[in-house]
């Protein structure tokens, strides 16, 4: 079960950041954290992959706002 969970959350992340453009605003500093929040939980590229698409997705609010 958890297996699928992971297999599911992977595949989610990926097709939201496969239509995202090439920029990496805010996606490298939330990979950072995710990645060393994720390393804790024992699934470090899960919480880089999931810390880059919700950085991104911050930055891209923070633009928006002006």
């Amino acid at each position: 079960m958890t297996q699928r969970f992971a297999l599911i959350s992977a595949l989610t992340i990926g097709a939201l950041l496969a239509g995202a453009p090439a920029e990496a605003k805010g996606c490298l500093k939330g990979a950072v954290v995710g990645g060393v929040a994720g390393h804790m939980a024992g699934h470090g590229k899960m919480g880089a992959a999931a810390g880059c698409a919700i950085g991104h997705h911050n930055a891209n609010k923070k633009a928006k706002q002006g």
